[in-house]
């Protein structure tokens, strides 16, 4: 009769938190999803006007990839104080700040005339952007406790390959279709002007949108608040009772496993940049010419990312298990780039190789992020989580910089992805020094 009781209690209690789950989901996950794509599509849409902006301006492979990559030289500088600010004002503020900021700085690439002009505009809109991602993290750990986040965050960074699917065609047909110039201005600065305006309008929607968390959401019932609430103050006395990280950002600084953290967060976006950025430059080598043909080619292996991503996060949480859920993707992605170098004149293995190298480096940029926020503690996250970050963004100047040098020094891609997919097994075998019980919840 007491587990009868016991049970009959229990289950409203579950019925009703499942249901603020589920509101919370539908209310805050595809509005987000629709954000974090256009960011994507702000920051990668470089690789695309390429394919015409390097004969226009006459820059040369090292200076596009020096371009790309000075981005990150801003991002990382500014990415710890930015989610800290997020932090202390909340994310509606901020976050409509930032991508207000960032649209209107994408847009404006449009006017760049020179390699200096490129570069200034390039890190200034990676000031912008760089508390966006890492404060997403955050806001989340705001509503999802440990064991849905592996799901949440899949289904969320979903939005990457699903700014490839999208943003290749659409990225081909507006390089074809303004390639005459149409109001005095090329394909290229078409492209940039159309993809960062909508950020802008997203920017101002957020402000009226989104919630800085569960106490402020009218949408939800005070049970389904209060049961949520619980739910995540049990799973942050879980994560307190297996960190070895401090509350404070000092703590942080000294902790080992938050540097681990961000040396396999490096290795994994070494991988992930060098595909949004030459993706399209190794397809038209293959000798597609035509801008659209290279936009629909480039979108399969991001079909293929955006498919992998949401099963692998599904899987990870109904196992509890997160360590070999990155590890392995992360094997994937390395052997896809190697079959990719190894097979560079057969059409058909480079493109099986590049959707290899995509669904598997993605996959372990989304899943990864279960791993730093499975131990962090409220207060650490929003230091730990920017810091994490910071760290594997630097890949982002390093690998399109070393991609384009390599390219001018050897006419070929081949050597650069035989550096990469070294770079991913040295991150593979470290995510494995991370104690299965700090993650695996």
């Amino acid at each position: 009769m007491s587990n009868s009781t016991t049970s009959a209690r229990a289950w409203p209690a579950t019925a009703i938190l499942d249901g603020a789950y589920k509101k919370a989901s539908w209310h805050l996950i595809p509005f987000i999803f629709v954000c974090y794509l256009f960011n994507y599509l702000d920051r990668v849409n470089v690789g695309f006007a390429k394919l015409e902006m390097l004969d226009a301006l006459k820059l040369s492979n090292t200076v596009y990839g020096l371009g790309a990559g000075i981005f990150f030289i801003g991002y990382v500088l500014s990415g710890v104080p930015s989610n800290l600010i997020l932090h202390k004002i909340g994310a509606r503020r901020w976050i409509s700040v930032m991508m207000i900021a960032w649209g209107a700085l994408s847009a404006c690439t449009m006017f760049v005339n020179s390699p200096t002009s490129f570069y200034v505009v390039r890190f200034f809109t990676g000031v912008a952007e760089a508390g966006f991602f890492p404060g997403m993290v955050l806001y989340f750990t705001h509503w999802f406790p440990t064991q849905k986040r592996g799901q949440v965050m899949a289904l969320f960074m979903s939005a990457i390959p699903i700014s490839g699917l999208i943003g290749g065609p659409l990225s081909g047909w507006m390089l074809s279709h303004f390639s005459v110039g149409q109001g005095g201005l090329a394909g290229w600065q078409w492209l940039f002007l159309l993809q960062g305006l909508p950020t802008v309008l997203l920017g101002a929607g957020v402000f009226f949108y989104l919630n800085d968390g569960i106490a402020s959401a009218k949408w939800l019932s005070a049970e389904e608040k209060s049961a949520m609430e619980a739910a995540l103050a049990a799973d942050e006395q879980e994560r307190a009772a297996v960190s070895t990280v401090g509350q404070s950002f000092g703590a942080v600084l000294k902790n080992s496993s938050v540097w681990t953290l961000g040396a396999i967060y490096f290795c994994i976006q070494m991988g992930v940049y060098a595909i949004n950025f030459w993706l399209p430059s190794i397809i038209k080598s293959l000798g597609f010419d035509n801008a659209q043909t290279v936009g629909w080619l480039s979108a399969i292996p991001y079909l293929a990312a955006a498919v992998f991503m949401v099963w692998a996060g599904r899987s990870a949480d109904k196992h509890r298990e997160r360590r070999f859920h990155v590890n392995l993707p992360m094997v994937m992605g390395l052997i896809g780039l190697l079959l990719a170098a190894n097979f560079s004149s057969n059409t058909v293995i480079v493109m099986i190789g590049l959707s290899m190298a995509t669904m598997g480096a993605l996959t372990a940029l989304a899943l990864f992020w279960s791993l730093p926020a499975a131990f962090l503690g409220s207060a650490a996250a929003a230091g730990g989580l920017a810091l994490i970050n910071s760290l594997g963004q630097i890949a982002g100047f390093v690998s399109p910089f070393l991609v384009g040098w390599i390219k001018d020094a050897t006419k070929s891609t081949d050597v650069a992805l035989y550096i990469l997919s070294s770079v991913l097994l040295v991150g593979a075998i470290l995510v494995l020094r991370i104690p299965a019980k700090l993650v695996n919840r």
